[in-house]
């Protein structure tokens, strides 16, 4: 078994239901290939799911739920994720977890900064990712539910989450 210490993060101050999420363009990763597109180019309502960088557990395990969960599938849905990790990484990434989603690459973690989901690592100075977190948007991107971690590791409730897209 793995052990880990858990981590309490510092509060933030994250992008809240009512808001407009904020835009961006940024490389969107695909199983074949990217594009440098705005989320305000993504159709429908969308889930915008903020993870730690490729290879860490956590994103193996917040993406193989997601995919087991099946979480679009069945409806107009785009589910989309961001990350720290490069497109060559995301590509990796995808084609290991036989993900049908694509990846947004904020290597540089300003996206992650704007929605307030950007910590530091712990004892490694200049090096910042992105916390867990969740942001269903409407089809006029307005966030109509949030979740960000409070501590590391720490995940949704997929089935809470799931509830709210029912809604959306």
């Amino acid at each position: 078994m793995v052990e880990f210490d858990v981590v309490e993060l510092p509060e933030t101050d994250h992008v809240a239901v009512g808001e407009e999420a904020p835009d961006f363009t940024r490389p969107l990763v695909g199983d074949e290939y990217w594009s440098d597109t705005a989320l305000s180019d993504l159709d429908g309502p969308v889930a915008l799911v903020f993870f730690p960088m490729d290879g860490a557990f956590p994103a193996t395990y917040v993406w193989n739920e997601i995919r087991d969960r099946e979480w679009g599938s069945s409806s107009d849905l785009t589910v989309v994720g961001v990350s720290v990790s490069t497109p060559y990484e995301h590509k990796t990434f995808i084609a290991e977890r036989g993900m049908d989603y694509e990846l947004f690459s904020d290597p540089s973690a300003e996206v992650g900064e704007r929605y307030g989901v950007v910590h530091d690592l712990d004892g490694m100075t200049g090096i910042r990712e992105h916390r867990p977190a969740v942001f269903l948007l409407d089809e006029d991107h307005v966030v109509e539910y949030a979740w960000v971690a409070a501590e590391w590791p720490e995940f949704p409730d997929y089935d809470e989450v799931e509830a709210h897209i029912e809604r959306l």
